[in-house]
């Protein structure tokens, strides 16, 4: 198993590729093998909500783009985007949050920068479900939420209720970080993040393929 911080340099080189596409095929390319991964990883379903979620910004974004500097430019900024993301997704979902944090720990990062980047990262489902059965609640007592224009005068049935909670398991985390001492120096590790040879042959095996792919006479 591969330390979480050589998955990170691994996708930054696969997002400098993408960057560098400057062509569709390219980026038809770059992006079969993202799903090809996803696939052997079992997570299409995870994708398929979360592309829900990221399809519009990234139409959005290419109209923008294409408006501004034409419709070919808008495409292939749009498919960028879209497999950018879909980059990071597959990232994350191979690499537990907390393994991330503590591998950056070990890179020098400040503890409290990376505790304030997990813990982002995993409050996001958990706002994800309390939005959810928020939702339900309110359509159980007849409060229409559905998306749309006609529902936004009841938002405020939805919002209030999740700020509230939002606020509530903040607190709670505050309370739990004090109780354990938060903040004190020389923290141990559960695990032992170190990088061994095996990470350090892929980290070079993949420097030297995007160094290939960018210097190669065929454009990306």
């Amino acid at each position: 198993m591969l330390d979480p911080r050589t998955k990170l340099i691994l996708v930054i080189y696969y997002a400098v590729l993408v960057v560098a596409s400057g062509r569709l095929p390219s980026l038809a390319v770059e992006g079969t093998l993202l799903i090809g991964f996803i696939l052997i990883m079992r997570r299409l379903k995870a994708y398929g909500r979360w592309l829900r979620l990221v399809l519009p910004m990234a139409v959005f974004f290419g109209a923008v783009t294409a408006w501004s500097a034409g419709a070919p430019a808008g495409i292939l900024a749009g498919l960028k985007l879209l497999t950018l993301t879909t980059a990071f997704f597959a990232f994350f979902a191979v690499t537990l949050p907390e393994d991330l944090g503590n591998g950056l720990v070990k890179m020098g990062l400040p503890y409290s920068a990376a505790f304030v980047t997990t813990t982002a990262m995993q409050f996001v489902p958990v706002i994800g479900r309390k939005a959810r059965s928020v939702i339900a609640a309110q359509q159980a007592r007849g409060i229409p939420l559905e998306p749309g224009w006609s529902a936004l005068r009841h938002y405020p049935a939805f919002l209030a209720p999740l700020l509230l909670q939002a606020f509530q398991l903040a607190e709670e985390l505050a309370e739990a970080l004090e109780a354990r001492g938060f903040g004190r120096t020389g923290r141990s590790f559960y695990r032992e993040y170190r990088l061994r040879a095996r990470d350090w042959i892929v980290m070079g095996t993949g420097a030297a393929i995007t160094v290939a792919c960018l210097m190669s006479p065929f454009r990306l």
